[in-house]
C-alpha cells in the first residue's frame, strides 16, 4: 500500500474523527487504483474480445459427454460407416447382376433376330417315277434298274434284240426250237427260258418270267455275264 503524509501544517493541526475518516478513504482510493494498474495486462497479452469460446461437446439430453458417450459415438460412427460400405457392395453387385441381365437379354433378342421364326420346310421327297405301260416305257424302267444294279445296256440295244426276238410282245412263247423240244419253251420280250431267268433274276423286279421289266433285266444280266453287255448281242444268245 502506499504511503500517505500530511502536511506539515496539517501535522501541528489537530486532527479531528471526520477528518481521519476522509483520509482513510482517500488511502483507500489510491491503493484501488494501483492494484488496478498493476492486475491490468498490456495490449499485447489481452486476448481478443471476439476470439470464440471452446465449446464442450454435450449428448443429446444437453449434459456434457463422457468417456462412455464418446465410445458409443465411435461405435455408432463405425457401425454406420460399415452400413454405408456394405450398402455400396450390395449396390454394385446389384449393378453389375443388373448390367449382366440386361446383356444376357440383349444376347437372346440378338439372336431372336437373326435366327428365323420357322425353318424352311424340307423338300418334298420326290414322286416315284412313272413309266408308260408299253415297250419304251418297260425298257425306260428296265435301264434304271440296270443302272442301279450295275449292269451294262443301252436303250438301243435293248430295243434292237426286243424286235429281233419278240417282236415287242411281252408274251411271245417260241415252241419249236430245241428249248421247246426239251420242254423249257423261250418266252418274253426277249426270249428267255425258265432255268436261265430264275438264276439271273434281278431283286426288285417282278419274280414272274413273261413279266415285261423282269424279262428285260434277267436277260440284259445275262448278256452281261456272258458277252460282256445286251448291246453285244446281235443273233440267237
Amino acid at each position: 500500500m502506499l504511503g500517505f503524509t500530511l502536511p506539515r501544517a496539517a501535522r501541528n493541526t489537530r486532527i479531528t474523527r471526520a477528518h481521519k475518516v476522509s483520509a482513510a478513504l482517500v488511502a483507500t482510493a489510491s491503493c484501488a487504483a494501483a492494484l488496478s494498474l498493476t492486475a491490468a495486462p498490456s495490449d499485447a497479452a489481452t486476448p481478443s474480445a471476439h476470439a470464440p469460446a471452446a465449446v464442450k461437446p454435450v449428448s443429446a439430453n444437453g449434459l456434457p459427454l463422457t468417456a462412455k458417450d464418446r465410445a458409443d459415438d465411435g461405435k455408432k460412427d463405425k457401425v454406420l460407416a460399415s452400413s454405408v460400405a456394405d450398402h455400396l457392395k450390395v449396390t454394385g453387385v446389384e449393378k453389375q447382376g443388373h448390367t449382366a441381365k440386361e446383356a444376357a437379354s440383349r444376347s437372346v433378342e440378338r439372336k431372336a433376330i437373326a435366327t428365323p421364326k420357322t425353318a424352311p420346310k424340307a423338300a418334298p421327297k420326290a414322286a416315284p417315277k412313272r413309266y408308260a405301260n408299253n415297250l419304251d416305257g418297260w425298257i425306260r424302267q428296265s435301264l434304271d434298274i440296270m443302272k442301279a444294279k450295275g449292269i451294262p445296256g443301252s436303250y438301243e440295244g435293248l430295243h434292237r434284240n426286243i424286235m429281233r426276238e419278240s417282236s415287242g410282245n411281252p408274251n411271245a412263247v417260241n415252241d419249236w426250237d430245241i428249248n421247246a423240244i426239251n420242254g423249257i419253251p423261250s418266252k418274253g420280250l426277249l426270249q428267255v427260258i425258265q432255268p436261265t431267268f430264275d438264276t439271273y433274276h434281278v431283286a426288285g423286279t417282278a419274280n414272274k418270267l413273261t413279266d415285261p421289266v423282269a424279262n428285260i433285266t434277267a436277260a440284259a444280266n445275262y448278256a452281261a455275264h456272258r458277252y460282256g453287255s445286251i448291246d453285244n448281242v446281235n443273233s440267237a444268245y
